[in-house]
């Protein structure tokens, strides 16, 4: 699966996780001595997480989640393996919900990517967080001293155009690899997506923003 490192709760005893869905982020809440974990999305306007229908807001309440949340942001996504915890009510694996089903169907060939490495060794802190700060920084300062990105916001290029060029020039750099497809970018963009709180460029999109109305005037 796909996932973050695992992370100790204080609000209830257990461990949470976010995993890789097809379709998003899922929080994953699993107490000790409880077989069936606690599964919550994570909403796409607000960032908050929302328990899942079936989930057992007594043995997962809604502050665990909040405080898994927390103690997950920022953590980058890789390939890891099933977790189930040693102190189970019952030796049987927990059974899996809509959300656990959904993540075979997730796409492991960027989370695998030597690009996508690359990029996570740059920007991740001695605490194991990713750095969308000073990746945001990078980006900002090669927009602010590129010739190309200059003539570009001169001819009033669209944000998402200046966006991918530095990405791409940015990339290109970390990685070493030159022939970076637009879907390997895109790829890696939105896995960093899902791993921001908001959407990690937006920093440097907002100074895009800025860089624009400026030549305008």
């Amino acid at each position: 699966m796909v996932r973050t490192v695992l992370v100790e709760l204080s609000a209830i005893p257990g461990i949470a996780y976010r995993q890789k869905l097809s379709s998003g982020t899922g929080l994953v809440v699993m107490r000790y001595g409880t077989a069936q974990p606690g599964l919550a999305t994570l909403s796409r306007t607000s960032g908050d997480p929302v328990p899942a229908s079936n989930a057992n807001l007594e043995l997962y309440p809604i502050n665990a989640f909040r405080e898994a949340f927390a103690l997950t942001s920022g953590l980058p996504f890789s390939r890891r393996g099933k977790v189930q915890l040693i102190e189970q009510a019952s030796s049987r694996e927990p059974e899996p919900t809509s959300a656990i089903e959904d993540a075979p169907l997730v796409d492991f060939s960027i989370v695998d990517s030597p690009e996508y490495q690359a990029i996570l060794d740059a920007y991740t802190s001695q605490k194991g967080e990713l750095s969308f700060h000073l990746l945001n920084k990078d980006l900002i300062q090669f927009a602010s001293a590129s010739k190309v990105m200059a003539e570009m916001i001169a001819s009033n290029a669209t944000i998402e155009d200046l966006r991918n060029h530095a990405v791409r020039a940015k990339f290109e750099t970390l990685t070493g690899n030159t022939r970076l497809t637009d879907a390997q970018l895109n790829g890696v963009v939105e896995l960093l997506d899902e791993i921001s709180p908001r959407t990690a460029l937006r920093e440097f999109e907002d100074e895009l923003r800025r860089m624009l109305g400026h030549a305008k005037r």
